[in-house]
């Protein structure tokens, strides 16, 4: 049982270094790593050859493939440069198990030192970082020598030998095995580097080994499958893709497991080193025989998974918090940053109908404009559930001040929002059912405050993307101007009254409660300039003047 243990303890280690090294370097280089995936798609051959690099430096091909799916998503690349992308990408993965399968073990004390020394002594910083992949990479190679070291005491235990001459090969039942134990880790690399040590200890015999590393490889691509399976289609035919791909590799391969035992393992000699070369060679040759098929297969997976007809609905959901992000926060928050104006666009539209609604009394228009306070309220709650699985901890400051900018934008939008939902039922309740009509002077005065609101908007959206001082400055002094003119048209709205007009009479109530309504809106959108003041030291502590406070 303690032999047992130490193997299930070092398998977890090894998942473990390969999970660190992983979202360490997605961390540290993730808006370097996507940046170039995105500018290589000049041809098939660069856009495999970015794939195979990227996924080389972060060691998984899942990550690879949400990235990849994420820039479909979104419009910037193709499906077949995505595909082309995925096929470097399985090469990269399989040249790092190579290479973590060589005698490195020196290596492993000396990444762990090093890595523990720059992130205790620079946690937050990029050197703190980096020291997490060192220490991943130290585990990593720490996990396969423990692996061979806990196996060797399992092999001379009679119970386990009389099971092992038991066991015959069965191709499906491999693949099966290789693909769970792959979704269970999260990673094809560990799985196929626990495999060759096994392999390597004798623990299994080299024709089930080879049978699960083409499992290993399904795996991967199931992972990416799963991970995107609430995605927009054109996400998900990224990863479909992918999963045909391997599909047909290991259709073609699996019966020529036989040939690559009696030819090319004698030739290799050691065992661990033929699962890891087994493993490339697939990727080579699922790569260069099928590269020729990425228009098809894309056709194929389009055909498969067609997508659905833009409507109202599909343009107004969440474009782009991007899952994928989620291990580079800096990425993560940009994506939050663009998902929060995107909310304000639609108030924006909402804002706009508005003067419309004023003007024509359009009933339908109005019920129509206060539909999309739920999609506002939507988008708010998926930009917070989205903000609050990045990791603050992996924030430096200035991340962690946008992070409280953008939690603080979305929240006044939301609220923004519901103003204007209010001031619709408003209007169709004490204006358009009821057939009443603004005074000339007192929709003059509404259209100038709308018009005011509606600037003032869009230079808020302005300061929450750029940060610019000078902006911020503006909106405050918009924020006392707008108080000005509230202040004046409701004077002269009184004197209205005053003079007994009838329309203004009849619609008192509505026009005091409109432009009330338009101010506290006003001074949302101004709460944003707030932050960038105080940030830059442009914020006085307090606006009371100060005043020496006598006893009666």
């Amino acid at each position: 049982m303690k032999h047992l243990l130490n193997l299930l303890a070092a398998i977890a280690l090894l998942v473990w270094g390969a999970h660190m090294v992983r979202n360490g370097v997605l961390r540290v280089f993730g808006a370097k790593l996507r940046d170039w995936l995105a500018h290589s798609m000049k041809s098939r051959l660069s856009a495999a050859l970015s794939g195979l690099g990227v996924t080389a430096l972060v060691q998984s091909s899942t990550a690879t493939a949400l990235m990849t799916s994420a820039f479909v998503g979104q419009g910037l690349i193709t499906l077949p440069s995505a595909l082309a992308v995925m096929r470097g990408a399985d090469v990269g993965t399989a040249l790092m198990a190579v290479l973590f399968s060589a005698d490195l073990s020196w290596l492993s004390p000396l990444f762990i030192f090093v890595g523990v020394v720059l992130f205790i002594s620079r946690q937050d910083a990029t050197p703190g970082r980096v020291g997490r992949v060192l220490i991943g990479l130290g585990l990593m190679l720490l996990a396969l020598q423990l692996v061979v070291a806990a196996t060797e005491p399992l092999l001379e235990s009679p119970a386990v030998r009389t099971l092992l001459a038991s066991v015959t090969s069965d191709i499906f039942m491999e693949l099966l095995l290789g693909a769970t134990l792959a979704v269970l880790a999260y990673s094809s690399l560990a799985v196929v580097l626990l495999i060759a040590a096994m392999a390597s200890s004798g623990a299994i015999p080299m024709e089930v080994a080879l049978g699960l590393t083409l499992g290993a490889n399904l795996g991967s691509g199931l992972v990416a499958v799963l991970s995107t399976l609430k995605s927009s289609t054109e996400v998900r035919q990224v990863t479909i893709g992918n999963m045909l791909f391997k599909l047909m590799g290991v259709a073609i391969a699996a019966p020529c497991l036989g040939l690559w035992m009696a030819h090319v393992q004698p030739l290799i000699g050691h065992r661990g080193q033929g699962v890891v070369l087994f493993h490339l060679a697939f990727n080579i040759f699922n790569s260069l025989c099928f590269i020729g098929l990425i228009e098809t297969v894309a056709r194929w997976v389009t055909a498969l998974s067609p997508k659905p007809e833009a409507n109202a609905a599909s343009r107004l959901r969440p474009r782009h918090l991007d899952a994928s992000a989620l291990s580079t926060p800096s990425l993560a928050i940009s994506c939050a940053a663009r998902e929060a104006l995107h909310q304000a666009d639609i108030v924006e539209s909402m804002l706009i109908g508005i003067r419309q609604v004023l003007d024509s009394d359009d009933l339908k228009l109005s019920q129509e404009l206060r539909g999309l306070d739920d999609t506002v309220d939507e988008l708010y709650s998926a930009i917070k559930y989205y903000m609050t699985k990045i990791s603050r901890s992996e924030l430096d400051e200035r991340e962690g001040q946008r992070w409280t900018e953008i939690i603080s934008f979305t929240i006044n939008m939301e609220q923004i929002g519901d103003i204007i939902e209010r001031v619709l039922i408003d209007i169709e309740d004490k204006k358009i059912t009821k057939g009443r009509h603004f005074s000339a002077a007192g929709m003059q005065e509404i259209h100038e405050l709308h018009q005011h609101l509606l600037n003032n908007l869009r230079l808020a959206m302005s300061v929450f993307l750029n940060g610019n001082v000078r902006e911020a400055q503006k909106l405050l002094e918009e924020k006392v101007r707008f108080r000005d003119l509230e202040l004046a048209y409701s004077a002269t709205h009184l004197n209205r009254l005053s003079d007994n007009t009838v329309t203004s009479i009849e619609t008192s109530s509505l026009h005091i409660d409109l432009i009330s309504d338009l101010k506290r809106i006003n001074s949302l959108l101004c709460s944003v300039a707030y932050p960038i003041l105080e940030s830059a030291g442009a914020l006085a502590p307090s606006r009371l003047k100060t005043t020496q406070m006598q006893d009666r």
